[in-house]
């Protein structure tokens, strides 16, 4: 946020990386609360409880990933680059 400051990001900027953020925090609640149903279903090691819980920290990579993005180009190409 303090780079959005320094750019002079638009509130509607401001407004988009608090969306993210905020599904962000969801997704790793989802994927905590997947990791936690799989270990009490299943305790012992499964492949498909694996996969599983691989398929919901690949969903909050791709938040954090999103996150990131969107900051980057926020941060760097709408402000420094021009497009």
């Amino acid at each position: 946020m303090i780079a959005f400051a320094i750019t002079g990001a638009s509130f509607f900027q401001y407004v988009v990386a608090l969306v993210l953020f905020l599904l962000m925090i969801a997704f790793e609640a989802l994927n905590t609360a997947i990791e936690e149903i799989v270990d009490r279903v299943s305790p012992e090691i499964s492949e498909m409880g694996k996969n599983a819980k691989d398929l919901g920290s690949l969903a909050c990579l791709c938040m954090i990933l999103a996150n990131g993005g969107y900051v980057a180009y926020v941060v760097v190409f709408s402000h420094f680059i021009g497009v």
